[in-house]
């Protein structure tokens, strides 16, 4: 947030910050205030609460919630201290808003990057997913709105996931795109729906409703929007509960083998999709892509 003394809009107008009036400004003696969520430098990509011992980590990354490096460098950095506090025993990880859990790639942002520039963020991506997909603590992924693409892996790397009834979409369309799906989504979904569903969901790149979700396994509940909240901080507490070293290895005996096959492949894997990203057909299809961010 950013509180800005001005004596006017238009000021606020020619700072290029506001594009038109707003009703939310009031009178303080003969100044006029403003506070204003200002998308990219200063503002808090990430929100982080504390509700007694589980921890929310709340995206916030405008509406869409876009995935570049700046946002995954945050998401890490946020990731790494949750891990090492030893008050926080479990994790909430949702969106700021009701409109987007993530719509994934920020591809608006990665279309003009070279491809060393792509690959680092690519490879930062897959980082995320993996530290958060082998997160030593309970995680759940409280799902208030659309969750797309790398957004929807976002939300398989966590232990469950409760998403809001309604309009809430969830799918991986990568192939629409011209690319293949990350390899660790790829991995981490089959292991989670079995290998029918994830290649019907792979290779279709459709985007299925909430009741297709949880026929499929990619959800676990389907909740009114109020309660997905609440009710994730409720379940992921009562997991938290639990003697910590038995999760671990629990938690260690589910993943270790996709996590072993990932990293056995992944950095073939990532050139292979770097292939994909910068084909004369995948080019044409980000390019179309944009004009829906």
């Amino acid at each position: 947030m950013l509180c800005l003394y001005l004596k006017n809009q238009d000021d606020l107008i020619d700072m290029g910050k506001l594009q038109k009036p707003v009703e939310n400004f009031f009178y303080m003696k003969d100044v006029m205030l403003s506070v204003l969520k200002i998308r990219g430098r200063g503002m808090d990509m990430i929100n982080v609460e504390h509700h007694e011992k589980v921890a929310i980590l709340r995206l916030n990354n405008g509406v869409t919630n876009p995935l570049n490096l700046e946002f995954l460098e945050e998401i890490s950095k946020n990731l790494k201290k949750l891990k090492q506090d030893p008050s926080v025993r479990s994790v909430v990880v949702t969106s700021a808003n009701d409109k987007f859990f993530s719509i994934g790639f920020d591809i608006p942002k990665l279309y003009d990057l070279s491809r060393e520039e792509v690959s680092i963020f690519y490879q930062a991506y897959n980082r995320v997913c993996m530290d958060l997909y082998t997160f030593p603590k309970p995680t759940i992924a409280a799902i208030t709105g659309h969750a797309i693409a790398g957004g929807c892996i976002l939300t398989l790397c966590c232990d469950l996931r409760f998403i809001a009834e309604g309009k809430k979409l969830m799918g991986l369309n990568e192939i629409k795109l011209g690319v293949p799906v990350p390899y660790p989504g790829d991995r981490i979904l089959t292991q989670l729906v079995g290998t029918r569903y994830a290649s019907d969901i792979m290779n279709s790149g459709e985007f299925y409703s909430t009741s297709e979700q949880l026929r499929m396994g990619m959800v676990d509940f389907v909740l009114p929007l109020k309660q997905v909240v609440p009710e994730s901080i409720d379940r992921i507490r009562i997991m938290g509960a639990m003697p910590n070293e038995g999760f671990r290895m629990i938690k260690r005996n589910r993943v270790e083998p996709v996590e072993e096959q990932v990293f056995a492949n992944l950095a073939e894997k990532e050139q292979y999709f770097l292939g994909c990203w910068f084909s004369d057909e995948a080019r044409k299809r980000l390019k179309e892509a944009i004009s829906k961010f």
